[in-house]
Order: C-alpha cells, then structure tokens, then sequence
C-alpha cells in the first residue's frame, strides 16, 4: 500500500483503477493488479 498525496497520480498508472471511499479514507484499488493499492496521504500515528 502506498500512500500518496494526490490518488490522481496514483490512478493515471493504470486505467482500470477506481478511487473508492471507506471510512472517510480515499483509497485507489486496481482489479487488474490487485497488489496496486494506494491510500491518500495521512498523519502517522504515534
């Protein structure tokens, strides 16, 4: 899972991606590539 502050970006790398919201997160999940999965930039937890 990579973490990104723009899913744009993330999305353009393959065109079958979706943009997906679950629990107030912007995730990208590809069903081509499954192991491609991207989640919008957020704050570490300490």
């Amino acid at each position: 899972m990579q973490v990104v502050n723009s899913l744009r970006s993330a999305k353009q790398r393959h065109p079958d991606c979706r943009i997906v919201r679950r629990k107030g997160r912007l995730y990208v999940a590809c069903k081509t590539n499954p192991r491609f999965k991207a989640v919008q930039g957020r704050k570490k937890k300490r």
